[in-house]
Formats: structure tokens, sequence, C-alpha cells
């Protein structure tokens, strides 16, 4: 009996999936200067009772008042610079970090409670106004960035509510990633090639933090000189 004709071996396919690129390793360091804008802000205080004891002299002439754009372009609030990152996927929400300066890890991390292409949209128009709120608890000494959880206006309408959380490993490859960058905005790589919730972009600039009493904070976007950019504030009130 005759066997059976044998088919010819096939090749084997020597095409393999391309691995995801490493993420880079975390260098950032530890914040050295974390209670530098509460050292300013008891600085402050202190000068602002000194000057409230002298006597009030009315002036004879009228002294010129500056636009609120050039209050934020020259940087006249007194308080202490810090690094911000506003970055997350289009579809998702975003996150808001806070940094010494970009080579630090960050100081806090809050989860804003607005999508970022919705946030993106409100930046286009020119100015927004972010407040958070949270209640305050007799005898609690919390501090005020510190808060878990927050009540967010953007613009005067309620989109719901902000959480404070701790960096993940996502976060932190993304502070690693744009470690070199001062300020500016993009669109970050993606691990894969299909993101359900869109692509990483990120907006990075510098931030003015005031440290008005142990209840209130606000951070205040800085544009470069010469920069009619979008105008950017995030309150921070305990009632």
């Amino acid at each position: 009996m005759t066997p059976p004709p044998q088919s010819p071996p096939q090749p084997r396919s020597t095409s393999t999936t391309p691995e995801a690129s490493p993420r880079p390793p975390i260098s950032l360091l530890q914040p050295s200067q974390k209670n530098r804008a509460s050292k300013h802000a008891k600085v402050y205080r202190v000068f602002r009772s000194i000057f409230r004891a002298f006597p009030i002299i009315t002036p004879s002439c009228k002294f010129p008042t500056l636009p609120t754009s050039a209050l934020h372009d020259n940087h006249i609030h007194g308080g202490t610079r810090m690094t911000g990152t506003l970055f997350g996927y289009r579809k998702a929400r975003i996150t808001l970090s806070i940094q010494e300066n970009p080579r630090c890890l960050p100081i806090f991390l809050l989860e804003l409670a607005i999508q970022t292409t919705k946030l993106l949209q409100e930046m286009g128009s020119g100015l927004v106004r972010i407040a958070l709120e949270c209640e305050k608890h007799t005898g609690g000494k919390t501090k005020l960035i510190d808060e878990p959880i927050w009540t967010m206006y953007c613009n005067g309408r309620k989109t719901g509510y902000a959480a404070k959380r701790e960096p993940n490993d996502e976060d932190l490859n993304v502070m690693q990633l744009l470690h070199a960058v001062s300020m500016g905005a993009g669109v970050l790589p993606g691990e894969t090639t299909e993101l359900p919730d869109g692509e990483l972009t990120y907006m990075r600039a510098n931030f003015e933090r005031v440290v008005g009493s142990k209840d209130s904070e606000t951070f205040y976007m800085m544009n470069p000189d010469g920069n009619s950019g979008p105008e950017l504030s995030i309150f921070f009130v305990r009632l």
C-alpha cells in the first residue's frame, strides 16, 4: 500500500510583536522646600498686621490701576513660584500636578471633575476660573492642600467632585518625561497603539502660589512676558 503524500514543511514566521519601549527610570527629586510657601505666608501675615497698624493717609492724587492681565504678567502677587501641569487622556478626567520645580516629585496631585477635552475648550475662551471648595471641620488640623475631596466649579458652573490622590506609576512616568520642560503643551507618546480614551495631552506652566490663610490658597498661571495667552486661576477655599 502506497503511503499518502506528505505536505512540505511550512516555513516558520520570523515576525514578532513589537515590544513597548521601556519606561525611563524615575530620577525626580524629593521637594526640598515643601514648607517654603507657608513660611512666606507667615512673613506676609506679620508684615500685613504691622502695616495695618499704621494710620490711614488719603493721597491727594490717584494711583494708576493695573489691569488684571498686567497683574498676572508682572507677577506682583508676592507668592511662591511653582510648576503646574494639567495632563490626561482626551476623553478622561484631567489631573493637576503641582511641583516645586519640573525635576521634583509632585507636592500634590488632584484629579479634577472635568474631562480634558472640555477644559481645553474652556481654555480656548481665554479665561478660566476653577474654584475648589471643601467643608471646614471643627478642630481639624489638616492642611488645605491635603483635603481629600473638593466640590469643583469651572467658570461659575458646578462640574462635580475633585479628589486628591497619590501619584501612581503612570503619573510619575509623565513627570519624568516632562522633567526638562518648564512650560509648553503637547501630546505625549502612548505605550499602546489604541487608547480607549484618546491621546495623552499635557499643558505645563509656571504658577504663582498665594496663601491667603490656612483656609484659602490660589494658584495663578503665569504667562511669559508679552504673551497674551489664556488666563487660568485655581482657588482652594475651605468653608
